[in-house]
């Protein structure tokens, strides 16, 4: 058990259920009108009701509950026939608050979670960046060290097959789980997220050995974040943003590439993906109609992400980005979020945008890709 996580209680549920609970604002399983509570475990626990109920499912998420945030009682009881006699379960006595899940992790048979703790903005980061791959995947393969995620349906989307490595893993064995799953799996060519606060000399290897690399900073706003702004700014539904999306996309791609239009319509045509898992609101300024600048925020618990700001070059400096990030935030603030994290290129000019409007640098990962 890490720094901070001591006390950090465990449920078990499915990712459709977990996204109907995000749109109600809480998790309110059969067991709260039966029994009259909620099932929650804790780390060295969680096994016994997951081999009971989910016994080899891949399609199970763990919630990780922060304690000090649920307003209903939670008290130590029995479990059910055949756990053991002198063991105590945790049960919440109430529905279980959405705001009191800190982050969400993909449940792994046999292997013990590490949960980030409530005040480790990089590990929820890290946790919401693994745990949205993998629910959203149409594929997940398990490897030592981390996961890999494929979607035949989209495969100019590198971030939609890729292995995502979380442990800390030396540069040879990359290279080969890299190499294994790319003929394994068909993708186009081998993409790989390192993901350990410590991969950077991993990374700086790979770069030595060929491997294209870019580095990507975590940063992080904890709240209380703004009021929602007065003005044009407004919730749209995300197929009114394709367009910008399209506009904003580079204009062309290098010899041996792919057909860019074919590029552009996987990459916006995958999006929709992302609210069948969390709870995605998009924002977006118009002018005469068209919208021409947006960002889409995506609440998973406590925790929520911040996407695509987009503005249209010929609109740029009228306001229409802190607009659109503003409604993000205060979003994310009325979905009872306490974190909002965002991911900037580390050699980019958008990250001290970000720095003005109150996101910290919180750590980084490395994409490495080769052809």
């Amino acid at each position: 058990m890490t720094a901070g996580t001591e006390g950090l209680l465990l449920h078990l549920t499915t990712p459709a259920e977990w996204r109907a609970a995000l749109e109600a604002g809480a998790v309110t399983p059969p067991s709260l009108a039966e029994v009259g509570f909620v099932h929650l475990s804790s780390p060295d626990q969680v096994h016994l009701p997951a081999e009971r109920l989910f016994a080899g499912r891949r399609d199970v998420v763990l919630l990780v509950v922060d304690p000090t945030r649920l307003t209903d009682p939670v008290r130590l009881e029995p479990g059910v026939p055949g756990d053991p006699a002198s063991m105590r379960f945790p049960h919440l006595y109430g529905p279980l608050p959405t705001s009191a899940v800190v982050a969400v992790l993909p449940w792994r048979s046999g292997t013990a979670p590490v949960s980030p703790g409530p005040a480790d903005a990089v590990a929820r980061a890290r946790a919401m960046d693994v745990s949205l791959r993998t629910r959203r995947a149409a594929r997940v393969v398990d490897v030592r060290g981390g996961y890999a995620v494929a979607d035949p349906t989209f495969p100019h989307s590198r971030d939609d097959n890729r292995l995502l490595v979380t442990s800390l893993l030396p540069a040879d064995e990359v290279e080969e789980r890299a190499a294994e799953l790319t003929a394994a799996l068909g993708w186009s060519a081998p993409a790989v997220t390192l993901l350990h606060p410590d991969a950077g000399p991993v990374a700086a290897e790979l770069s030595r050995r060929g491997w294209n690399l870019a580095t990507t900073l975590l940063m992080a706003r904890w709240a209380p974040f703004p009021a929602a702004p007065d003005g044009p700014v407004e919730v749209v539904a995300q197929s009114d943003v394709h367009a910008l999306w399209e506009r904003s996309c580079p204009e062309g791609l290098g010899p041996g590439e792919p057909d860019l239009a074919e590029v552009v319509r996987q990459l916006v045509g995958r999006e929709h993906r992302n609210d069948r898992v969390v709870r995605v609101v998009d924002v977006a300024v118009r002018e005469d109609g068209e919208v021409v600048a947006a960002a889409q925020l995506r609440v998973d618990g406590a925790t929520a992400s911040l996407e695509a700001v987009v503005s249209d070059p010929a609109v740029r400096r009228r306001g229409h980005g802190n607009a659109v990030l503003d409604l993000a935030l205060a979003t994310a603030g009325a979905a009872g979020c306490d974190l909002v994290v965002l991911d900037a290129a580390a050699g980019d000019w958008p990250r001290h945008w970000y720095a003005r409007h109150g996101f910290t640098e919180t750590g980084r990962t490395w994409d490495a890709t080769r052809r």
